[in-house]
């Protein structure tokens, strides 16, 4: 896993925390990687560590953050909530318990190597009081998302939570009302992290690659939304206000013709054609035309540069690392 985010993307990359050992092979790798003075100096990866609510640290979370904070690497302190089954049903008290159980972790951190970089983290869910199974999308967690970001800005560390979160099963109106209303709690909230971001489905058991493309579409706008009120001269138009005056419209205005292109987001999926036109095509619907541009961008696919010493290291780490691991064949 760790070696197809080394080869196959270039993107940051988050490390191992399963087992005490494989957060050690994540260093070793990050090691092989940029260098072993580099990493001494420098974060290179982030890792998430959840807690075992309500009011808990297992040995495998607590190894891997131990591995992580030692190496000077940055850990994601995160309880992990189901509201109702991990927590109380309230909003405060479910803030209560999450802030106790990220602050234990962020503090132990600390002792470990002092100044190690750490994020406070945040992932809580609702559940359906008549199944048990969790639920996205719903009120309350956001609440408990806006609470523990406030929170974690009077600690004066970073905040993850999640983005983009759904049940459906399918790339369908469910998974478009319950992402819409997780994402955008996270991005008006001000998560400096977001964590599946895209591709969830059927709470986190599965990615799929259509929802992925429509996911990121939407992040794109998401990045727009932020990017705040443009108040240059161009940003105030007065110009075109006075070119045009009362009761005329703005589409050959000089200041539209110069900025048309550039002056709305605008979606890479979304159909914008009338009805007639998309019928004549073949009326499809948003998760086939993201899935064939999921299709499209596989099959176009190139892997980006890696110094091929480096990846002869990692793979010689791998092979030797199998042989040392039980069920290497496997």
């Amino acid at each position: 896993m760790v070696y197809a985010h080394i080869r196959y993307s270039d993107k940051p990359f988050m490390g191992s925390v399963t087992a005490p050992s494989r957060a050690e092979d994540t260093v070793a790798m990050a090691r092989l990687l940029f260098g072993e003075s580099f990493v001494e100096n420098n974060c290179v990866l982030v890792s998430l560590i959840n807690a075992n609510s309500p009011m808990t640290w297992d040995d495998t979370m607590l190894g891997a953050l131990k591995v992580y904070a030692r190496a000077g690497q940055a850990c994601i302190v995160s309880p992990f909530i189901l509201a109702g089954a991990m927590s109380p049903v309230s909003v405060a008290g479910t803030l209560t318990q999450i802030l106790a159980e990220a602050m234990s972790g962020i503090a132990l951190t600390q002792i470990l190597n002092k100044g190690v970089p750490v994020i406070f983290g945040s992932f809580a869910s609702s559940i359906s009081m008549q199944t048990g199974a969790p639920t996205f999308g719903t009120p309350e967690p956001a609440k408990v998302l806006y609470g523990c970001a406030k929170l974690a800005r009077r600690l004066g560390v970073p905040f993850r939570s999640g983005g983009s979160l759904t049940a459906a099963k399918s790339a369908d109106a469910q998974a478009a009302y319950e992402s819409a209303h997780t994402i955008l709690p996270t991005v008006m909230g001000g998560v400096n992290f977001a964590l599946h971001s895209a591709g969830w489905l059927e709470g986190g058991l599965v990615s799929d690659f259509a929802k992925l493309v429509l996911d990121a579409d939407q992040l794109t706008m998401m990045n727009s939304l932020v990017s705040g009120i443009d108040i240059s001269e161009s940003g105030l138009a007065l110009d075109a206000l006075k070119q045009i005056g009362p009761g005329q419209h703005f589409l050959g205005s000089d200041h539209t013709q110069a900025n048309f292109e550039t002056a709305f987001w605008r979606s890479s999926m979304a159909d914008y054609t009338t009805y007639e036109q998309w019928s004549s095509e073949g009326a499809q619907e948003a998760e086939l035309r993201a899935r064939n541009k999921a299709r499209q961008i596989l099959e176009t696919y190139k892997a980006p540069d890696i110094d091929l010493s480096i990846d002869e290291a990692l793979r010689a780490f791998i092979e030797q690392r199998k042989e040392a691991l039980p069920n290497s064949d496997y």
